[in-house]
Parts: C-alpha cells; sequence; structure tokens
C-alpha cells in the first residue's frame, strides 16, 4: 500500500518507491527498514513509498496515501466493477444542511413509528420509509458532508433509532463513494435502515442492559438477525437484496460472523458493505452496554482488523469515503489550534475542512472560523499546518454535540 514517507517506521519492508529504484541508494528488490538511517535515506530520496504489509510492518492509518484513479484507466477487479457514476459535489456545505435537516427530521420520525408498530405486532410500513430514504440519498448525492454531520450532532440517545438512520447514512455514503447508481443507493440505504429491524422482536429490557451480556444473552441478541428476516419476509413488495443485506451484515470475511459463518466472497458485496457500516456506527454511538469511540479511534479499529473482520480493500475505500479523521471529529493543529472537522476531502484525508474552536493557547475564540486545510497549507507564521492528532470528544471542554455548530 502507498504511504507518506513520514509514516514509516522499522521493520516495514518498502517495495516500490515514488522514482526508479536507480535513482536510489537502495537495491532494485526493495529494503526492510532496519534503522532509522534508512527511514532518513528514504526521506530524502521519496515523499512516498509501497510497503509489502505481508512482509514486514503495517502503517498507521494516518500516512496511508491514495491514489487518484488515472482518467481512461482500465477497469479491473471488484470495486471498478461497481463504479457505473462519478459523483460531484453539487451543494454548499450550509446550504444542503437546511434540506438536510428537515429530511432527517422526517425519516427520524418515520423509523420510531416503523419500530413501535413491530413492537406491538403491527406490520410493517415500508411506504413510509421509501419517501424519506429517496430524499436522504438526494441530499447525499448533492453533498454527502451535510447528513454525515447531521449524523454526528443530533443527540445521542434512543440508540436503536438513531443507529437505523447511521446506517442508512453511512451505507449510502459510502455507496456514492464506490460510484453506485442511485437505485443501488436505495438499496444500501434501506439494508441499513432494516439491518435490525428484529431486535424490536427482542425484550426491551436486554436492549438497555448496561452490565456485560451472558453467554444465553448474546446468543438471543444474535436472533435478531432471524427475527428480522421473519419480519419483513412477509412483504412481497420488499427486494431481495435488501433481505440478503439483513441476512449478511454480521457474517465477517475470515467466517468468525453470524448466523451462517460465511466468509470472503461468500459474503454479497453489500452485505459486506453494511458489516463495516454497522460496526462503525456502532462504535461512534452511545450504547447503554459500550463506551462510545471517537471517529479517529473507530477508523483505527476497522483497520485493524482488515483482512480478519473485514474485506482489507473495502475498509481502504471506507477510509478513503469517511477520512482518517472523519466529519464531527475534535482535532489539534499543528500550531496548537483545537478545531472540529466538519467536511472531508475523498483524497485529501489529511487535509479537510475544519471550524476553529480553541486558540494555540487553548482559550475560546471570540468567533468559530471555518479553515479549509486542502486550500491552506501554511499557518500565520509560515509553518506548515497540519493535524497534530485526534482528540476524544470532551477535550477542554468541548463535544461536538453540545456545540452544534450548525
Amino acid at each position: 500500500m502507498r504511504i507518506s514517507t513520514q509514516g514509516l517506521v522499522c521493520g516495514m519492508f518498502v517495495s516500490r518507491l515514488d522514482r526508479p529504484w536507480l535513482d536510489s541508494p537502495f537495491p532494485m528488490h526493495g529494503v526492510k527498514v532496519k534503522t532509522e538511517r534508512d527511514i532518513a535515506m528514504l526521506r530524502r530520496v521519496c515523499s512516498h513509498v509501497w510497503v509489502d504489509t505481508s512482509r514486514g510492518e503495517s502503517p498507521d492509518p494516518r500516512y496511508l496515501a491514495f491514489e487518484a484513479p488515472k482518467p481512461g484507466a482500465a477497469s479491473n477487479g471488484e470495486f471498478e466493477r461497481l463504479r457505473k457514476v462519478t459523483w460531484t459535489i453539487e451543494s454548499d456545505l450550509k446550504e444542503e444542511l437546511k434540506q438536510a435537516a428537515e429530511v432527517n427530521t422526517e425519516l427520524e420520525a418515520s423509523i420510531t413509528e416503523v419500530m413501535t408498530d413491530l413492537q406491538e405486532g403491527k406490520q410493517i410500513d415500508l411506504d413510509r420509509l421509501k419517501d424519506g430514504v429517496d430524499a436522504m440519498i438526494e441530499s447525499i448525492l448533492r453533498n454527502p458532508s451535510a447528513f454525515v454531520w447531521l449524523r454526528e450532532m443530533k443527540a445521542r440517545d434512543r440508540y436503536t433509532y438513531q443507529h437505523a438512520l447511521g446506517c442508512a447514512i453511512w451505507a449510502a455514503s459510502f455507496g456514492r463513494h464506490l460510484g453506485l447508481e442511485r437505485e443501488e443507493l436505495r438499496v444500501l440505504a434501506m439494508g441499513g435502515m432494516l439491518c435490525d429491524v428484529g431486535k424490536a422482536k427482542l425484550p426491551p429490557e436486554l436492549l438497555v442492559k448496561q452490565d456485560p451480556l451472558t453467554a444465553a444473552e448474546v446468543q438471543l441478541l444474535r436472533d435478531h438477525v432471524r427475527l428480522g428476516l421473519e419480519v419483513l419476509g412477509v412483504n412481497a413488495a420488499l427486494s431481495p437484496a435488501i433481505i440478503e443485506i439483513v441476512a449478511t451484515h454480521h457474517e465477517r470475511y475470515d467466517g468468525s460472523g453470524y448466523p451462517r459463518g460465511l466468509k470472503a466472497d461468500q459474503i454479497p458485496i453489500f452485505g459486506r458493505i453494511l458489516g463495516i457500516v454497522d460496526s462503525y456506527d456502532a462504535m461512534t454511538s452511545v450504547r447503554p452496554y459500550a463506551q462510545n469511540r471517537s471517529p479517529h479511534d473507530a477508523i483505527n479499529e476497522l483497520y485493524q482488523q482488515r483482512g480478519r473482520l473485514f474485506q482489507a480493500e473495502l475498509v481502504e475505500q471506507f477510509i478513503q469515503a469517511c477520512g482518517i479523521y472523519p466529519t464531527g471529529t475534535l482535532v489539534e493543529l499543528s500550531n496548537g489550534q483545537v478545531a472540529v472537522i466538519t467536511e472531508v476531502h475523498s483524497l485529501k484525508r489529511l487535509r479537510p475542512r475544519v471550524m476553529l474552536l480553541l486558540g494555540p493557547d487553548k482559550s475560546p475564540l471570540e468567533r468559530f472560523r471555518e479553515l479549509d486545510m486542502g486550500e491552506t497549507e501554511f499557518d500565520e507564521t509560515g509553518a506548515p499546518l497540519t493535524i497534530r492528532r485526534g482528540l476524544p470528544n470532551g477535550s477542554y471542554g468541548l463535544d461536538p454535540v453540545e456545540l452544534f455548530l450548525v
């Protein structure tokens, strides 16, 4: 994989340079990084290198350097075959937030109604969801950052409902990044919305239990997949592709998932996508039985599980879609200022748009100010401006939810 030379560490195997091997002091068959001197030499001659993770250490995901697709490049591989459309940003974030907020409110009401009907033994009304999902997809196609931002900013309670909406938002946003067509995005979003619908049939006290679950309770919780399929199977109008997502979103790439223990490409691509989306949204949500993680920590966890729980290439695509520091993440910049990520650039994941909150001395700014790091490379002193580190919510008394910057 291609990384910045700033991410080199001892133990890595460099298999390719960003220039011919003959222009470097290294052997043409690759180099095992053994000393700090090796790292210094590589940094002198290269800005990027390719590392073989099967022959050495893996890089920190902060230093992954994805290449922009080349115009006219041959379409080989699974993800190239998926890509049918190249979507472009059509609206400003602030403008889109207004429309997204209205759609979000309607969707939340629809999800609540659907879940309540299920708990009362009524048949699920999919038409109530479809209109809201279609409106959400249109917003995500115009500017995917708006709904993602709203997802992070909304009050973090009513986990079941917020998680259903979060999965739909991330599934559609990820599908947009992959270049899927509008109807495929609708399938992904509906699958995300309904993947945990079977939990409405479980004992309510199980879903809010704060103590560790017993083995029997874990097994009962896993039964939500079967229950969801029973609920949805009676609806003849529901796409088989959506049913397939519900059936496979807890399968895992190494075969350790459930309910069937499928592995690798036995799991349909949309099931693999929702497996990542469901896990990411769960990790970043407040749940009764687990501490939530920052978006940056959740991305790191997915990255660590690539090739095991999740398909490696798909994890890397998801990182490209949402960024190493996803929307809503608190970060400290190289000049000491503290900011929150408001928008991620697809190929400049380390140079997002941010809202500056605290000055270098960590005192609140009189007025929050937006800054696009994709266009601003240096700070006011002329020093390179970068993200120094991600911060957990609550750092320096800040929580993006409470700020509700939109």
